[in-house]
């Protein structure tokens, strides 16, 4: 989580400087745009990364659940068919 965090700020810092001198701004307004930006791709980019953790988590939980219900339905398949009980003898 650490890195994903400190990934989005350094994205997001350097895409507003480079945006910030291919636009011929000021210096003071570049590192400040930058540093906004740094705080924006942070953040944006730890919601994005929960994101990606929940769909895994379900992912996994999906691919589980399927080989459970394939496990059981193989020993089904391949189970040994008991002979129904004799009826009870009534008078």
């Amino acid at each position: 989580m650490k890195f994903v965090f400190l990934a989005g700020g350094f994205a997001g810092f350097a895409l507003a400087t480079v945006a910030g001198f291919s636009a011929d701004r000021a210096p003071d307004l570049i590192l400040r745009d930058a540093a906004l930006a740094c705080l924006g791709g942070a953040l944006l980019f730890r919601w994005f990364w929960s994101v990606v953790l929940k769909v895994l988590g379900e992912a996994v939980a999906l691919k589980r659940a399927a080989d459970d219900s394939a496990a059981v339905s193989h020993a089904a398949a391949h189970a040994v068919p008991v002979s129904p009980a004799a009826p009870a003898k009534t008078r």
